[in-house]
């Protein structure tokens, strides 16, 4: 049998299908090319190989609390773009905080920006027309559009830059075009002219540096519009996850929104495998092609211990990704309790978005002073008791 024509072996102990079966004493670990999608094997060893006693170097994992920035002595409104927390040549992950919002307009000329709405509600003000935004709220703005956010409620925003490239939809292959959420759901502005006169300033973002540019009348003056470029909402309720009850899906299966060198996916509350022989927390990878990033929103985040809402990993491909020991312990607790209650159905109620970055993501210059102290060493095993 072969693979993009490259034979598969198999040697060894191994289980017949992936994710499930594992020999006794074996976790699984899968080491792939081209994220989830390209050639891949699977390696079944007697001990995780997340489980070491120390780390040192500038691969390590990274965990970010964004709640610190509140505390921040700074004013939030202050911050004209997102704080940038990583970034390479094709994107940016910052974050945003609003508390009475900007009186400037926005023009971002280096490439589509998508928000995720963490906390508050309020007004996206675009050229297009407005579209109101709460919790749960993705907001695509495609490059070169005239936006502002006007605040209703102190507003945190998980904020996505595609440099020089746009979000598009995901192909859903098999499962056809209306999977995951039907492109129907996703909503843009009604046009809705602002009539007004006085002194506008929009800053243009290019090549990173901003350009003032005043008006003597309001810049959203759009009275109509029509073509396949515009402003987007999508909010997370309406994602309807694919789940399989006997197979865990890896994370590509969760793509809401594909750029030029990476994806964005989104978790949502969904039911775990029933299947007693398949896995239920992600299985263990070394996805040597990508960084992975991800921003934990709500819920209980079932393969992460010690990680909140609000918070942000940072996993540079090279180490090996998986559940950390803790989240390991609580899974085989969570077993044995819906054993006892009959196999009763467990369910993953998280919400976290996953930035998977194909080239190198570098933090940014104000990312240390929110890092958490010590997070590579969470998966480091406590010592057996004698």
């Amino acid at each position: 049998m072969t693979t993009d024509g490259i034979p598969q072996w198999i040697r060894g102990v191994a289980s017949r299908q992936a994710h499930t079966n594992l020999p006794p004493g074996t976790v699984e670990e899968e080491h792939s090319r081209s994220g989830f999608y390209g050639p891949a094997s699977h390696l079944y060893r007697l001990h995780p190989p997340t489980d070491w006693t120390s780390v040192q170097g500038p691969g390590v994992h990274h965990a970010y609390d964004t709640n610190r920035l509140a505390s921040d002595e700074r004013n939030v409104d202050d911050d004209l773009w997102p704080l940038l927390l990583l970034g390479n040549e094709d994107v940016s992950i910052g974050v945003q905080r609003y508390v009475r919002g900007r009186p400037e307009f926005l023009r971002d000329a280096d490439g589509d920006e998508l928000f995720f709405v963490h906390e508050g509600d309020g007004l996206l003000r675009t050229e297009y027309g407005p579209l109101t935004y709460r919790v749960g709220d993705y907001l695509v703005v495609p490059r070169g559009t005239t936006y502002r956010f006007e605040i209703a409620s102190p507003t945190v925003l998980l904020a996505i830059e595609a440099h020089g490239s746009r979000f598009t939809l995901p192909e859903r292959g098999l499962l056809g075009r209306h999977a995951l959420f039907d492109p129907a759901v996703i909503e843009v502005p009604e046009a809705e002219a602002v009539e007004e006169s006085g002194d506008f300033t929009v800053v243009v973002k290019r090549n990173g540096y901003g350009t003032d540019v005043h008006y003597s009348f309001h810049p959203c003056d759009v009275i109509g519009w029509k073509g396949d470029v515009a402003p987007m909402r999508l909010n997370v309720a309406d994602i309807r996850p694919v789940t399989s009850p006997r197979y865990h899906l890896p994370p590509s299966a969760h793509t809401t929104w594909t750029s030029d060198g990476f994806v964005v996916c989104t978790f949502t509350p969904r039911p775990m495998e029933e299947d007693p022989d398949a896995l239920r927390l992600p299985f263990f990878h070394r996805n040597v092609d990508y960084d992975e990033v991800i921003f934990y929103h709500r819920g209980e985040f079932f393969s992460r211990a010690g990680i909140g809402e609000g918070m942000v990993t940072f996993h540079p491909f090279g180490l090996h990704h998986g559940p950390q020991p803790g989240a390991r312990a609580r899974d085989a607790a969570a077993a044995a309790a819906a054993s006892g209650n009959g196999g009763a159905r467990r369910m993953a109620n998280e919400y976290a978005v996953m930035i998977d970055a194909r080239r190198p993501l570098t933090p940014g210059p104000e990312a240390a002073r929110i890092e958490v102290e010590g997070y590579v060493e969470s998966w480091t095993p406590e010592p057996a008791t004698p």
